[in-house]
């Protein structure tokens, strides 16, 4: 089992854990480059990072800002900030209600493979999502986790956007329990303009216990990954 570090930074700006996570990235990424340099065998350590973020928008390196439909003086009227990063994917919304998770995982000791990575993700929101009732699954050619995919009530419940380099990964995925989705409609989420966004609390007709979604994430992400939480 690898060991994994886990911190739950609570409500945190979004640009501070961000550069949180770029710190934790260098530094795996810093050791890396020395064990091929000096051919040393130093261990890295890997991170699990949960956390809920004030409303903010984020448009990954290979969107379009056409996708956010509204200008900066609206988003200061809601309180929300946007924010243009290095992860892949679209457009999408953080806020309050929202699972935000960001591992901090050297694939090389896990699996070398981005895909596998992606579903595993994927796979620890469908199976917590099922053990309250939620049925759920994948889209084809679509990252994330949806309900009735395929059929025109396709909603989505949690969105992926990864960046990775030398196998070290970053970012990751926003679950929605109980955020407002409102917030979601002055996006076209992902740039995916044919399908609607949905949460635990939209689907279960009341609010959630976050803290119990969270732990049996945990459970369920450990599982999948074969990791010990620390």
């Amino acid at each position: 089992m690898i060991k994994v570090v886990f911190q739950d930074l609570g409500h945190i700006d979004y640009k501070q854990a961000w550069d949180y996570q770029e710190k934790l990235f260098d530094q795996i990424i810093a050791i890396k480059r020395q064990n091929r340099r000096e051919e040393t065998n130093l261990e890295t350590q890997s991170y699990l990072l949960f956390c809920e973020h004030p409303h903010v928008y984020t448009l990954g390196k290979s969107g379009d800002e056409k996708n956010l439909l509204v200008n900066e003086e609206y988003l200061k009227s809601r309180g929300a900030t946007f924010h243009k990063i290095n992860r892949g994917g679209d457009i999408t919304y953080h806020g309050p209600g929202q699972i935000v998770g960001y591992p901090i995982l050297d694939l090389e000791n896990f699996f070398t493979d981005i895909h596998k990575y992606l579903r595993f993700l994927e796979e620890a929101v469908i199976l917590t999502l099922a053990d309250y009732g939620i049925e759920s699954g994948r889209s084809d050619g679509e990252t994330g986790v949806w309900l009735e995919s395929g059929t025109e009530n396709a909603r989505k419940i949690c969105a992926l956007g990864v960046r990775s380099s030398r196998w070290v990964t970053m970012h990751g995925f926003a679950f929605n329990v109980n955020p407002d989705l409102d917030y979601f409609g002055n996006i076209i989420p992902c740039g995916i303009v044919d399908k609607s966004v949905t949460s635990m609390e939209q689907e279960l007709g009341k609010k959630v216990d976050i803290q119990e979604v969270r732990d049996k994430l945990k459970v369920h992400l450990a599982t999948i990954f074969e990791m010990t939480l620390l």
